[in-house]
């Protein structure tokens, strides 16, 4: 029931959609830190196939506003761990007015704190997409449920784009 509530909610997010990006933001070196940059691996194709745009952003999301406001999207799901209190692998869509009650894992400048100046560059919705991680710890591995999560969220997003019919942007859009 929580994934389809999810889906809709993202179905709704991207109403009107004609630029998408999707911000993956974490560190690999973290264990479920890593959500964020394995999610990319595993969706990047999808998402240029579909002509939008994915970043993995690493822990430095600030060091992609330029390239982010050269694009010009209309809509930004950023993707990250989020400790929610949750059960691990939960996801859940974090209203933007609500990212800064949730501890976001391991980033020098907080989400909200990108999030403002985003908004304040440009015509654009965001939203933020949290997993709880359970193993925070240093190790290459994602906790099973984290893993399992990534995978039931790229086709969570896939099939909520394919829905909201986002319009395609120009074809020379690639995974950076």
């Amino acid at each position: 029931m929580v994934l389809i509530q999810l889906k809709q909610s993202l179905s709704d997010f991207l109403k009107g959609c004609s630029r998408l990006l999707v911000l993956t933001v974490g560190n690999e070196l973290r264990s479920d830190d890593g959500f964020g940059p394995y999610l990319a691996s595993i969706i990047s194709g999808d998402v240029s196939e579909r002509g939008h745009l994915i970043i993995n952003a690493g822990t430095v999301p600030e060091n992609f506003t330029g390239m982010i406001r050269s694009e010009r999207p209309s809509h930004i799901i950023i993707v990250d761990a989020v400790e929610m209190g949750k059960e691990p692998g939960t996801i859940m869509l974090i209203d933007r007015d609500r990212i800064s009650d949730y501890s976001i894992s391991t980033h020098a400048m907080p989400l909200s704190f990108l999030v403002r100046y985003l908004e304040e560059q440009g015509d654009c919705r965001i939203t933020l997409i949290g997993v709880q991680p359970e193993n925070l710890e240093f190790g290459m591995e994602l906790s099973e449920g984290v893993r399992g999560a990534a995978y039931e969220l790229r086709d969570l997003l896939l099939s909520a784009i394919d829905e909201a019919s986002c319009e395609k942007s120009p074809s020379n859009l690639n995974q950076i």
